[in-house]
């Protein structure tokens, strides 16, 4: 099997527990397999005619490509902010018995 059936979604939180929160309801619905809660970001970014600049945290979901559409609604659905990034990126490879986990770990979903 190639691994074009697994994806990593990138997305932001404000804080550290949001992203816990909205992170810990993906892998207990099943949805992903990990979540990866990287604190400390800094983004600047054109928001309403204006330069903005805040402290984020970034997540990484690993799940399959069959669930992005469920994983992106359940993002947005619990995000706190009205437009969240959520970008699904393809994996091309990788070690075999890391992404047979994320398969088994997301195979109920």
């Amino acid at each position: 099997m190639d691994d074009s059936d697994l994806t990593l979604i990138y997305t932001t939180f404000p804080d550290v527990e949001s992203a816990r929160r909205v992170g810990g309801d993906l892998v207990t619905d099943g949805l992903a397999a990990c979540t990866n809660i990287l604190p400390g970001m800094i983004s600047v970014f054109a928001w309403e005619g204006k330069i903005e600049q805040e402290n984020e945290v970034a997540m990484i979901v690993k799940t399959r490509r069959a669930l992005i559409d469920a994983v992106t609604r359940a993002v947005v659905d619990k995000h706190p902010y009205d437009e969240p990034a959520v970008v699904a990126l393809p994996v091309t490879g990788g070690s075999k018995s890391f992404l047979d986990w994320i398969r088994s770990s997301t195979a109920a979903a």
